[in-house]
């Protein structure tokens, strides 16, 4: 009887495979750095911060592939959105290969940023394999989050015009946190704070704990209406507005109830901290709105841009060259200099015309389709909550760009392919762990209750 119910022994895994498990968790380490480091500094929209990201990503992928090498096995796992990611990157190889660009060298530079991006998200996709690593990855960004809302905080109640106090700007600007423009800080918000939130909202963090990570959302949350962003404070509410939906088909009525004490405690903070300046900000959206559809600067430069698309629609000018050959197009005075669209899809037309928008939508579409197999019970599984979590992220950042233009800031642009890839990977397997805890319940004998 008792040789019955003997535990079977539980086999040590090599060296060898410590090895790689341990390579592999320093790798997606360093693709975690590299994206948490570029939003501080400034968004990595300078040059000497761009060649550090692409060096970075370059340096990763070189050392993955050592890694492979080294355990004489070259072993790629194919992701869904490789294909798409491919796509684009042959349609602007050929942009510049042709010469169809209007500014070849603007065209290569860009396509070389993009390769960065390509090569973190393979990287991080690799390496991405354990629900343990996803745990941990939660909680870094909640910590990030917090690091960073807190000083922007501090930074916005105590300014001088200077980028950490210390920088001044070369251009002007409106400072907020680590970046230049307060638009860009509320773009990377929203696509952090839905991690402390689905945490908080989950079987994963019990006790006090939900509350410290509800915390940390709030405080979060509270700093993209501080920041002043009109397209930040739209996409956090339509993510609250998604996140409802999504508790409502969950039918727990507790969790109703957190995600409305949550906002609650978002609005006292803000009416603490925001005082008449965010208010004034908040009423004076509907005006600016109106304003801007009855022929304000945005509406004039979206109009531009479609006459622009009807110039080249197959290949576009070219990718990065909007701010080269805007000028011509251009049917409104200003002594300012119009580098960007102020619309990411507009924008995306235009430079790489029908074909890349084609493959941005096939992007996109894969991103929510194999996302959406993962949503079941997505309160109790590892894989469920980290996928809700990077899809809001994702989806807040979609809207934002019909107004602005997050996705040309590198450290944005590289987070959101991030969060995509990691929204449509394949579910992680249950840890070892928890498959031996499970294993050693199903051996053990129940207790038998002896009638006396």
């Amino acid at each position: 009887m008792s040789s019955a119910l003997a535990r079977p022994p539980i086999p040590e895994p090599s060296v060898s495979r410590l090895s790689v498990s341990a390579s592999s968790s320093a790798l997606l380490a360093g693709t975690v750095v590299v994206l948490l480091a570029a939003p501080l500094a400034f968004g990595a929209v300078q040059p000497w911060a761009i060649f550090s990201l692409e060096s970075c990503a370059a340096a990763l992928f070189i050392a993955w592939g050592l890694l492979q090498w080294n355990h004489q096995e070259i072993k790629v796992e194919w992701h869904p959105l490789y294909a798409p990611m491919l796509a684009f990157a042959a349609l602007v190889a050929l942009q510049w290969i042709t010469g169809s660009t209007a500014y070849r060298h603007i065209t290569y530079s860009l396509l070389l940023l993009y390769a960065s991006f390509g090569m973190l998200v393979f990287v991080a996709t690799q390496n991405l394999k354990r629900s343990s690593q996803a745990r941990s990855l939660a909680k870094i960004i909640c910590g990030y989050g917090l690091v960073v809302a807190s000083f922007s905080l501090l930074q916005g109640i105590a300014p001088n015009g200077k980028l950490y106090w210390i920088w001044p700007l070369e251009q002007g600007g409106l400072i907020y946190g680590p970046y230049v423009n307060h638009n860009h800080y509320a773009g990377l918000m929203e696509m952090l704070v839905p991690f402390p939130l689905v945490l908080a909202l989950s079987r994963h963090t019990e006790g006090n704990r939900k509350l410290v990570v509800a915390g940390i959302g709030a405080l979060m949350a509270g700093t993209i209406f501080l920041s002043g962003s009109r397209g930040g404070m739209l996409a956090f509410a339509a993510e609250m507005i998604v996140l409802a939906i999504l508790l409502r088909k969950r039918g727990d009525w507790k969790q109703h109830v957190a995600l409305g004490l949550f906002l609650a405690v978002v609005i006292g903070f803000l009416i603490w901290l925001g005082g008449n300046k965010l208010s004034h900000r908040m009423a004076s959206i509907e005006s600016e709105t109106r304003q801007e559809l009855t022929g304000g600067v945005r509406v004039t430069i979206d109009r531009d841009c479609l006459r622009m698309l009807r110039e080249r629609p197959f290949l576009g000018w070219g990718l990065g060259t909007f701010p080269v050959v805007y000028p011509q197009f251009r049917s409104f005075y200003t002594s300012f200099f119009v580098n960007q669209a102020h619309n990411d899809y507009l924008q995306l037309l235009v430079e790489t015309g029908i074909p890349g928008f084609a493959i941005a939508i096939w992007f996109l579409f894969l991103t929510f389709r194999r996302a959406r197999a993962k949503l079941k019970n997505w309160t109790d599984t590892v894989n469920g909550t980290l996928t809700v979590a990077a899809l809001l992220g994702c989806g807040g950042i979609l809207i934002h760009s019909f107004l602005d233009f997050n996705l040309q800031i590198p450290a944005n642009a590289a987070l959101f392919y991030v969060l995509c890839a990691v929204a449509a990977a394949a579910p992680f397997p249950e840890s070892q762990r928890r498959r031996v805890r499970r294993h050693n319940l199903i051996l053990e004998p129940k207790p038998r209750h002896i009638e006396s």
